[in-house]
Formats: C-alpha cells, sequence, structure tokens
C-alpha cells in the first residue's frame, strides 16, 4: 500500500521549504539536491528514499508487480490534489508525470485497462504501480493482491477526447545514456569551485553546473560518468555509503 496522506502532507511542507544553504568547509555536511528548471518536478523523499519524477513520460514501459489500494484511503487527497475515488479508473506511480494515462495489462490473464496517474506510491519495494480499486477489479487483482502487469505510458488527450483516443508514444532507451552524480549544491561559487578541487583528487569528471531559478543562481557539484543505468543506480549506491547521503543520478 501507499504511504499514508499525512506522510504526503509532511512532504510537501519539507519541499515548500527547502533552500540550499551555502557552505563554508569541506566536505559540506550532506548537501541537498537544489531547485530543478522550471516545468520539471521537484524530487521528494519517502522513507529515507529520494524519487525524481519524470518531466516527460514518452516512451515509459516497464514491467512488474501492481498492488492496490481502496476503502482506507478514500475520500483522502491524493498527491495530485485530487480526492481519491476507488471507484475512478486512476493509479499511484512514483515517477510518471501526474496526469499521466497509462495503459495496464495484467500478464496473468491478458486484460487491459487505460486509466490516470494522480497519485504517488507505492512505497512498498518491488511494486511498480498501485491500482484503484475500481482498476483492481477490472484487471482481476482485487483477491490476490498483487499481480504482474506491464505499464506503458499514452499521449495525454486533448480536453474532450476520451483516452481511447490517445496516441501511444513510442518506447525510448531511458536504460543507456550519460549519467552523472550529483553531490553538492551551493550558493556561493567560491565553495562549489573548492568542492570541486578537493574532489577532482579522488574522481573523475567533477565539474560544476551552474543553475539559475530565476532569482539565484546555485552552483551544483557533480562527477563520475556511467552510460549504463543499472551502472549508475549501483555507484549512486556507492557515494550514499561513502560520505555523499545525498547523492542522486543526473541524466545528461
Amino acid at each position: 500500500m501507499k504511504a499514508f496522506d499525512g506522510l504526503k502532507c509532511g512532504l510537501l511542507l519539507v519541499l515548500l521549504g527547502f533552500v540550499v544553504q551555502a557552505c563554508s568547509v569541506l566536505p559540506p555536511p550532506a548537501p541537498a539536491p537544489v531547485p530543478t528548471e522550471p516545468g520539471k518536478p521537484r524530487p521528494y523523499r519517502v522513507f529515507g528514499v529520494w524519487y525524481h519524477p519524470m518531466a516527460d513520460a514518452r516512451g515509459y514501459e516497464e514491467e512488474g508487480v501492481a498492488s492496490w489500494y481502496g476503502e482506507d484511503f478514500h475520500g483522502l487527497k491524493t498527491s495530485s490534489g485530487e480526492i481519491y475515488d476507488m471507484h475512478a479508473m486512476t493509479a499511484a506511480h512514483k515517477t510518471l508525470p501526474l496526469g499521466t494515462f497509462v495503459r495496464v495489462q495484467n500478464l496473468t490473464n491478458n486484460r487491459t485497462v487505460d486509466l490516470r496517474i494522480n497519485d504517488r506510491g507505492p512505497f512498498a519495494k518491488g511494486r511498480i504501480i498501485d491500482l484503484s480499486y475500481a482498476a483492481a477489479k477490472a484487471l482481476d487483482v482485487v483477491r490476490p493482491g498483487t499481480a504482474p502487469v506491464r505499464v506503458v505510458a499514452l499521449g495525454v488527450p486533448l480536453d474532450g477526447q476520451r483516452v481511447a483516443q490517445t496516441q501511444e508514444y513510442m518506447p525510448l532507451d531511458y536504460y543507456h545514456g550519460n549519467f552523472t552524480f550529483q553531490v553538492g549544491a551551493f550558493s556561493e561559487r567560491a565553495n562549489a569551485e573548492r568542492y570541486v578541487a578537493t574532489l577532482s583528487q579522488t574522481y573523475d569528471n567533477v565539474h560544476m553546473s551552474p543553475f539559475h531559478d530565476g532569482e539565484r543562481t546555485f552552483y551544483r557539484v557533480r562527477l563520475g560518468l556511467k552510460t549504463d543505468l543499472e551502472e549508475a543506480e549501483a555507484f549512486e549506491a556507492h557515494l550514499k555509503a561513502n560520505g555523499f547521503p545525498g547523492a542522486i543520478i543526473v541524466a545528461e
């Protein structure tokens, strides 16, 4: 099941109060990610794990385990701000943009439904999507509780269009590319430059990436380079276990 609504409210307060502090010593204490570029969803943290919502669902396709949530959450506010309706065709996903329509296929019986992502979750390990009761019933997932599924992102329909009229995205390769790792963010350029110089003694491809949020400029420090997402995730875990608890993967 997904995290309780109270936890999501707490996350919202944390994100609204998020600021990047200037660091005067090296290394800085657990530097946090800086605000994202305009139009990109903010990362959020649940149970100590950072999740980075996609800016675009184009090409998304994934197989994994689906679960469902129902009466206990009926009438509560979702991450999108909507009120959860267990009888509507919706679902929760950790990183797909809120409002994305997806096609979900139960791989045990080939039943398929189209639904809309309007919430965040599931945060139970090994699950990729949390279905509403209505969606779970349509896919015959209510009784077993979980099922192997394939989830494919659909094009968001224009106002007045039915979900069935959406155009399915062409699959893209999200698993290969250039992945680097953000380990710090500074409001003072000199501090970022000193941190880059220090890290360059140990790591490759250490560089500074400035970002202006419209009011201030932040200086993000990144290092390393991987071309495979699985390798990138392993290196991210290595960094977190070796002095960089706030390290995140960045696709460049």
